[in-house]
């Protein structure tokens, strides 16, 4: 997800940018941070964190998947967190005398219609590529490309949208591995895995609700689902990478990360039980 706190204009990132990212670069760049073909990879980006790029977010995803090649796998979170219970929206809220007529109206979740929320340009790029799979989630789903990306989006239950069965629990089975490009563990979706799998304090249920299509009649569907919670998870991030004295690369400008997800989904279920406190 884009972390930018406020939005950076074009002139902007091409007054810090010392000279235009390329393709050329671009691959350099993710090669030496690590990504070899073949590679199983969920990525999170900031486009404007790596500096003024020569055709923008086609340019990073088109660099990437010519390492990776079609025998890799790459896949990108595709929230759509618009379509959620309204009573628990924060960012922002909404008046409670809305809540039912969000309810009623809200469009239902369709794999090829229904946008993003706050992802940025790379993803809402990634989403309409030519052979890129989404898993037909109405809140949280996932987009992929290349050898197993029916594998990973294919069967995505409602419930326990980030935990076992879920697009991340494949990535968890098939040791794949997490790119960080200009944001931070705060960031990183696949942490919520260790959530499910942890026993931390005050941990809960709340009740969610997305509008669907059901028998192709439009429907708005309530469950219950773990109330998940990523305001620690860029400390558990900075702990992980001390542990394991991990340094950052760069991508463009942006630091970025290559890390395995086995590793710090086990390292996050331990350190979510001894750490997270109960609000």
């Amino acid at each position: 997800m884009e972390s930018d706190k406020k939005k950076e204009t074009e002139g902007s990132v091409v007054d810090y940018t010392i000279k235009p990212n390329t393709i050329t670069s671009l691959k350099r760049d993710f090669e030496a941070l690590g990504v070899k073909p073949g590679a199983i990879i969920i990525m999170h980006s900031s486009l404007s964190k790596i500096g003024w790029t020569v055709g923008g977010p086609v340019t990073v995803i088109r660099a990437l998947m010519q390492i990776l090649t079609p025998e890799g796998t790459l896949v990108m979170p595709t929230f759509s967190s618009g379509n959620s219970e309204p009573s628990n929206w924060e960012n922002p809220p909404v008046p409670k005398s809305w809540w039912d007529t969000i309810r009623k109206e809200m469009p239902a979740f369709e794999l090829k219609l229904t946008p993003t929320r706050g992802m940025g340009a790379i993803v809402d790029t990634f989403r309409n590529w030519p052979d890129v799979l989404r898993s037909n989630h109405p809140m949280s789903s996932f987009a992929a490309w290349g050898k197993n990306a029916k594998l990973i989006t294919e069967k995505h239950e409602l419930i326990g949208d980030l935990g076992e069965g879920s697009p991340i629990s494949r990535l968890y089975e098939l040791d794949g591995q997490i790119l960080l490009i200009g944001v931070n563990h705060e960031n990183n979706s696949s942490i919520h895995l260790a959530e499910y799998r942890s026993e931390f304090p005050g941990k809960k249920n709340k009740k969610t609700g997305s509008a669907m299509l059901i028998n192709n009649q439009r429907k708005w569907v309530e469950w219950e689902e773990l109330d998940l919670d990523s305001d620690d998870f860029a400390q558990l991030g900075e702990d992980f990478e001390s542990k394991i004295n991990y340094k950052p690369g760069k991508i463009g400008l942006a630091d970025s990360r290559l890390i395995p997800i086995r590793a710090i989904v086990d390292f996050g279920v331990e350190w979510l039980k001894e750490n997270r406190k109960v609000p």
